[in-house]
């Protein structure tokens, strides 16, 4: 050993894992470390600039990959070492979640395989024993447990604890001191040094990841309430919180529930790369999970894969999963599932903490939703029973009147073709007046009387669209619609038809639609399918216009495992816009 001066008095650090009580604060644990330097070597002494700009260098930037590796460079630097690395020990205490080298090229990554897991050897030995270590030769030393095939040889070695706010944080290591010596004592006391600036950088980075990760989550869940708010349906409405929460917990999926007859739950809303084979799928009622959920109580799976409260197939594709239920005024709606894919990192305890909150505000935001969409159906229904009744008590009379003067008229002609004429006339008032009740019918009849058939409510969903349109579109069916798709199929074709609607309402400017529904056709993979098609005559869709209502129609076919697509309309050379909307029966 080369020390020159007499070493410092024994640092708090050298005791073992920081004891009982309050946590440094991080300025007098710098101070203290700093004053440890006093009355050193001349050498030690001219090498405190460089450890002043090593300590500035550590403590730029607020991403936490970033300083690390910045800490292990600069450590390497000061200590003038051709290894350094960083052992960040995992949440249980006995291991290390990550490893983060300098010095180790990537094809020695590569020959080297997997990290080291802190579980055995020096490494291990400074988790369980948080003090600073020096070795001449750690290959001579009874806890080293060798190199793995392919790792770069190492003999000298110097270990020190980083701590954050007065907690092992993880270790700082150094090998192979360039020009073959040993680690000094000035080495020793300069890399404390640099430790106890870096425990205090990393503190920083957490504070400000913690801090922008809250940020995120707030903002997601004012943009589900505004987008709940803004008038979606309620297909709509879960798909918003499904891709949210998905977007918000870097998980592979997001998934909502709700519950089904038969007293389990059933995913209605995905938000996923590849959703198909998981909409519509059931969790039964005897689920170990779902008795949990419909209390309110939140589930949260280590691995969905493996573990056996997990019953679905689906499960299978997952890792970690976060089961949220949807509650408010303690009232639960559903459950919001955000699962990563298999060998993800786990959920940490603020993202376990920040999901249960956003679930909580969606869960309010939806309650809201519906209760202006209630108020906003409120008053259609008003406004259609207006109108019906105007239409009742003033056109159909005016038109009655009308026909009976035209009867009158055609009674005192003497000329046939002006009697053939009127009286043709008056067929058509007839024809015209009995549409007007069927429209009468349709505008009075509440959304309780309407019966279950795919058929009706395509009729209806036309019917209800005939008053802010202006005029009725037509409406055709092939096949057996009723007894052929699907309660899931059939409730999404409905969703898409008005939206398909709506945005003929809202762009088109169209005088004429079209709407077929086709239960007979087939799908490019050759399996039954249905077919929604929507024609318009208008003015098409403009070059650089919005496209948020295709893409919605997109999503829902793809989740079913269809297709969404749109092309030339009904007008003259193919003016306005037709939408094909197709998914498996």
């Amino acid at each position: 050993m080369a020390a020159t001066a007499e070493p410092p008095p024994p640092d708090p650090e050298d005791a073992g894992s920081g004891g009982a009580g309050p946590a440094p604060d991080p300025m007098d644990a710098a101070t203290e470390a700093t004053r440890s330097l006093r009355g050193l070597s001349p050498e030690l002494t001219a090498r405190v600039p460089q450890l002043l700009e090593a300590m500035r260098t550590v403590g730029a930037g607020l991403d936490l990959r970033v300083t690390l590796d910045r800490i292990v460079e600069t450590a390497a630097e000061i200590a003038d070492a051709r290894y350094a690395a960083i052992g960040i020990i995992d949440e249980t205490g006995a291991g290390l979640s990550d490893f983060v080298t300098h010095g180790v090229t990537p094809r020695q990554h590569e020959q080297i395989g997997a990290l080291p897991d802190g579980h055995k050897g020096l490494l291990g030995a400074l988790i369980h024993d948080p003090k600073p270590l020096r070795l001449g030769d750690l290959t001579g030393d009874a806890r080293s447990a060798g190199f793995p095939p392919g790792h770069p040889p190492m003999r000298t070695f110097l270990g020190v604890p980083i701590r954050v706010q007065g907690e092992i944080f993880g270790n700082l290591y150094l090998t192979e001191k360039r020009g073959g010596a040993e680690f000094s004592e000035e080495d020793l006391h300069m890399v404390r040094v640099l430790a106890t600036e870096a425990g205090i950088a990393i503190g920083n980075t957490r504070l400000h990841s913690a801090t922008r990760q809250r940020e995120r989550w707030i903002d997601g869940s004012v943009a589900v309430t505004t987008e709940l708010l803004a008038g979606s349906d309620v297909d709509d409405a879960l798909a918003v919180v499904a891709e949210q929460a998905r977007k918000l917990a870097d998980s592979a999926a997001g998934i909502v529930l709700l519950p089904d007859d038969e007293g389990g739950l059933e995913i209605v809303a995905v938000s996923a790369d590849d959703p198909i084979g998981i909409m519509g799928t059931h969790i039964p009622s005897d689920s170990p999970v779902v008795e949990q959920l419909l209390r309110g109580e939140p589930v949260f799976v280590e691995d969905s894969a493996s573990d056996p409260r997990m019953v679905t197939d689906i499960a299978q594709r997952f890792g970690p999963s976060m089961m949220l239920p949807l509650k408010s005024g303690g009232r639960v709606l559903g459950t919001l599932t955000t699962p990563r894919s298999r060998g993800a990192r786990p959920f940490t305890d603020a993202e376990r903490t920040l999901a249960t909150q956003f679930a909580a505000q969606a869960a309010l935001a939806l309650v809201l939703a519906d209760a202006q969409r209630d108020r906003e159906r409120l008053a259609v229904y008003e406004d259609r029973d207006r109108i019906a009744r105007d239409l009742h008590d003033l056109v159909i009379q005016r038109l009655f009147a009308t026909g009976m003067i035209l009867e009158s008229a055609q009674r005192r002609t003497i000329v046939p073709e002006v009697a053939q004429g009127v009286g043709k006339a008056v067929d058509e008032l007839d024809v015209t007046i009995q549409e007007i009740r069927t429209a009468i019918f349709a505008l009075q009849q509440g959304p309780a009387e309407a019966p279950s058939g795919l058929r009706t409510r395509v009729l209806r969903e036309v019917g209800t669209a005939a008053v802010p349109l202006g005029f009725q579109p037509s409406a055709a069916f092939v096949g057996a619609v009723d007894s052929r798709v699907g309660e899931l199929t059939g409730k999404n074709l409905i969703a898409a038809l008005r939206e398909a609607l709506s945005n003929a309402f809202r762009h088109a400017q169209a005088s004429r639609i079209e709407v077929i529904v086709d239960a007979t056709i087939s799908l490019p993979d050759g399996t039954d399918g249905v077919r929604l098609t929507v024609a318009d005559d208008g003015i098409g869709i403009p070059d650089g216009g919005r496209r948020s209502g295709l893409r919605n129609l997109a999503k829902r076919a793809e989740s079913l495992g269809g297709r969404s697509t749109y092309g030339p309309g009904l007008g003259e050379a193919g003016t306005g816009t037709t939408v094909w909307w197709e998914a498996p029966l």
